[in-house]
Parts: structure tokens; C-alpha cells; sequence
């Protein structure tokens, strides 16, 4: 028993570890912000001595708001395991955390009339927000890079049934960043039932006969013989209500975490909501929906953006326009019919990339296509493209025209990619819902691996985008594009 919590103060040890890192980053982070806001608001002598608002020195104010300021981030959780390397989530809990911290402080001091420095305090929540964001986004890069090589990941057991377990474990398996180590898994089925693929991950030790149900303590038993850290449940998993309750009771006693799959994919965080009903968990899942005003706010940003862009970046596209003009003689620009919103036909603008008889000699080049699924066409070295377009098409100039487009109206910054009347012929029933929302010059399409995706992967990240759209997921795609964009990350 002793040996046994041991090895478990073992296992958590990463996790301590981890957590007084972001302690340590939080502290420097806080003090350096608060110094260069006391600079900022009063200058760093005179800010030392500055007693004509409190009788105390503001460099004594803000040590103490610094030092506040870390215990609450301490006592509302935001440290805590569950948020190890989920920075939305995590991002998320700092900016409440701060934002309530800072109304109390508002709230104190207008109640008990004490005078503050209002300038100091609008300097210092944004800066010292930005300071923490920063050390976080430091400290979860330096632990999936340790997960990269195969350190700070949790010990998982996998229960349920066959095949939903087995294809539980393949998604832990293809994101090692969410730290989860498949080394078991327990479900009723025979050792021959088990994919190749799933030999790999020490499994089928425990492997029950098909008309055996798992047991609370069978289930307990394999967590200590694989020294498991992390529980997760299946969707479909055998027990009844009464077993996952004393299953979770056991786990706790032995300290290890408990996640259950709840069957759901490609549903944002937003959209689900629980409620308990008589000690029994329900779990919500908004209808997405398209409302007049979410129309609005992103048609205000379209406007605002394209329009932006347009000024921005003119005598680059000028520049662009005489080199394309130059190369051959053919015209700068190449207008393609596209389907846009609810099947809605436009011509979608670039500069001309390929030659001018590019779509008479596609026919020929049919049986070199390198994308699967048959709906998309893409060739890595495709003789049609010039030579200005090849570099163009790398860094994604050709598609700066697509401006206009936005600011016609007849696409957006942000949206799935804008297909060609042939692909759309090809889509199955449940695809056309990609078709709901305007296509955009970027999407999640792009930021995730652009040309090197096939039609599945490409879909999924289309609908998903059409399910959970946000302004604020906007905000992200656009902001990870410069970064892709730089990158060259599938461009061809």
C-alpha cells in the first residue's frame, strides 16, 4: 500500500512540477508588469516616492496587488491540473480570474472611499494580463515540446467496448500535446479481436471473454498493475450508473483521474452546458445557428478588414499585377466561377498563377491528381503553374484580389474554402452544410496544414468551422494564417 502511494507521488511529481513552474512565471510576470505600469503611470523616482494619493508608496500598492493578485490566481484553480496544456481554457479562466480581482478592487475602493490612482489601475490590468498570458504561453510551450519526446504524459487506461475503445485510443494516440499515454485498455473482447495497430500499446492483458462485464474491481486491479494515472471511459462503456459511481469513488482514493468520452465530436466548448438533475449529469449541446446579428458583427468585419487590406497592400498588388503581366503577356488577374453561400454562383479573383491554357490541359494531368477522395485536384509540382505564380502561390499572393470579393460581399476573411461547381456535384448529403456561411479567403483549412490535407480532413475542419463559429475564433484563424502564411506550410 505504502509502495503503492509512492509510485503515485512519483507520477504527480511532473505535474507539481509543472505547476510551481507557472507559479514562478505567474510572480515574475506579475511584478514585472505592476513595476512598468507604476513607471508608465507616475515614472520610476518619482513613482517610488508617490504618497499624494495614499499615504503609502504606490511601489508598496503595487507589490501588494501583485502579491494578491498571484494567491487569487492560486485560489481560483487556474493552476490547476485539469487546465495542464489547454490554453483556451486556461486563457479563459486568467482573464475572469483578473477581471474579477480588479471589479472587487473597484467595488472596495468606492465602498470605503479610498482614493486610487485610476490611471494606474487601467494601465496595470491589460499589461499585467498580457505579462501572464506571455509566461503561460512560454511555460505550455516548453511542456509539448517535452511531450514531443515522450516525458510529462499521464499513464491512460482506456475502458469500453469494442471498437469505440479502440478507436479512443487512436485519437490519444494522434495528439500526443493533450498528454494522455494509452498503455492499457480494458473491454470484453478476445485477444484475436484486437487490431495489429493496438498490440503496440500493452494491451490485451487485460482483454475480457465477450460475455464477461467489466467490474469495479477487475477495472482497479488493471489500473495497478499498469501503474495508470489516467482513467478514460468510452462512450459506449459496460457499467451500469451504480458502478461508474463507486468505479469514480475507487479512482479517487487512489488518485487517479477520472475522464469520461461523451461521444460528441467537433462541438466547441461554448455549445455544451451540464446540468444536474437528482445527482445525475446532463449534458446540453446548443443548436448552432446563424443569428442576424452574429451576421452582422462578421460582416462588419469583413468590411472593415478587406477594406484595410485593400489600402494596405495596393502597391504591392500593383507590383504583383505588372510582374504576372510581364511573364507572358497574359492577363494580370484570373476570374474563376465559384459556389458561395447556399449554392450561390460569383467570380472569385486572383492573380493568374498558371498559364493561360491551364484548364484545357487539367484533362490530361487527371491521372496525376495526389489528392484523395476524388473531389479535389492538387498537384505539388504542376507543369501549368509560371514561375512568378510558384512563389506566389507559396507565400499566398495570388489571392490578395480576394479583397474584393470580401468587400463585394461575396466572401468573407474567414470561411471554408470557396469551392468549384465540378466539387460540389461530387459532395456527399451531409457535406452541403460547409455551403451555410460565406467562403473566406482563410479558414481552418489553411492554418492547419492547407494542401497537405485530404478531402476528409479538409471537411471536417469546414463543417466544424460552420458549427462553432465565433469572432472570436475569427480573431485566432486570421492571427495563426500570418503564421502559416510565413511558414509556407502546405502551399503549393
Amino acid at each position: 500500500m505504502f509502495q503503492h502511494a509512492s509510485q503515485k507521488h512519483k507520477h504527480l511529481s511532473w505535474r507539481e512540477s509543472y505547476q510551481t513552474e507557472l507559479r514562478i512565471y505567474d510572480a515574475l510576470s506579475l511584478v514585472l508588469a505592476l513595476a512598468a505600469a507604476q513607471a508608465l503611470r507616475f515614472g520610476w523616482l518619482q513613482g517610488l516616492l508617490q504618497v499624494d494619493v495614499l499615504p503609502v508608496p504606490y511601489w508598496l500598492v503595487g507589490l501588494l496587488l501583485a502579491v494578491g493578485w498571484w494567491l487569487w490566481l492560486e485560489l481560483r484553480g487556474t493552476r490547476g491540473v485539469r487546465l495542464i496544456g489547454n490554453g483556451a481554457e486556461e486563457a479563459k479562466q486568467l482573464v475572469t480570474a483578473s477581471l474579477t480581482l480588479f471589479a472587487a478592487i473597484a467595488i472596495a475602493s468606492y465602498a470605503f472611499n479610498v482614493p486610487t490612482a485610476r490611471g494606474y489601475i487601467l494601465i496595470a490590468l491589460p499589461l499585467g494580463t498580457l505579462a501572464l498570458f506571455a509566461g503561460r504561453m512560454w511555460a505550455r510551450r516548453q511542456l509539448m515540446q517535452r511531450r514531443k519526446n515522450g516525458l510529462n504524459m499521464s499513464r491512460t487506461m482506456v475502458v469500453g467496448r469494442f471498437p469505440g475503445a479502440v478507436e479512443l485510443v487512436g485519437e490519444l494516440q494522434s495528439r500526443p500535446d493533450a498528454g494522455f499515454n494509452p498503455v492499457a485498455v480494458y473491454m470484453p473482447t478476445s485477444h484475436h479481436q484486437l487490431p495489429q495497430s493496438l498490440h503496440s500499446v500493452r494491451v490485451p492483458v487485460n482483454a475480457l471473454a465477450p460475455e464477461e462485464r467489466p467490474s469495479v474491481q477487475g477495472i482497479m486491479q488493471a489500473c495497478r498493475e499498469h501503474d495508470i494515472e489516467t482513467l478514460v471511459m468510452a462512450a459506449a462503456v459496460p457499467l451500469n450508473t451504480t458502478e461508474i459511481r463507486h468505479l469514480g469513488w475507487a479512482l479517487a482514493d487512489e488518485r487517479i483521474r477520472l475522464v469520461m468520452n461523451t461521444g460528441l465530436t467537433d462541438v466547441a466548448g461554448p455549445r455544451i452546458h451540464t446540468q444536474q438533475l437528482v445527482g445525475l449529469p446532463l449534458i446540453h449541446v446548443a443548436t448552432p445557428r446563424f443569428t442576424r446579428s452574429k451576421k452582422i458583427v462578421k460582416r462588419i468585419i469583413d468590411v472593415t478588414g478587406s477594406l484595410a487590406a485593400l489600402i494596405i497592400l495596393f502597391p504591392v498588388m500593383l507590383v504583383l499585377g505588372i510582374l504576372v503581366k510581364a511573364h507572358d503577356g497574359g492577363p494580370a488577374f484570373f476570374a474563376q466561377e465559384r459556389v458561395g453561400i447556399d449554392g450561390t454562383r460569383f467570380r472569385m479573383l486572383k492573380f493568374r498563377s498558371m498559364y493561360t491554357d491551364a484548364e484545357e490541359r487539367k484533362a490530361a494531368l487527371m491521372a496525376a491528381n495526389e489528392s484523395q477522395g476524388d473531389v479535389l485536384f492538387k498537384m505539388k509540382d504542376d507543369p501549368r503553374v509560371t514561375a512568378p505564380g510558384k512563389w506566389m502561390r507559396r507565400f499566398s499572393l495570388d489571392e490578395l484580389p480576394q479583397f474584393i470579393n470580401v468587400l463585394n460581399g461575396t466572401m468573407s476573411l474567414v470561411g471554408p474554402r470557396p469551392p468549384l461547381a465540378s466539387e460540389v456535384d461530387k459532395y456527399e448529403q451531409h457535406v452541403y452544410r460547409r455551403l451555410r456561411v460565406r467562403p473566406g479567403i482563410t479558414g481552418l483549412w489553411q492554418v492547419s496544414g492547407r494542401s497537405d490535407l485530404d478531402w476528409n480532413q479538409t471537411v471536417r475542419l469546414d463543417l466544424y468551422y460552420v458549427e462553432n463559429w465565433s469572432p472570436v475564433q475569427d480573431v485566432i484563424i486570421m492571427l495563426r494564417t500570418v503564421r502559416a502564411v510565413f511558414a509556407s506550410e502546405g502551399a503549393y
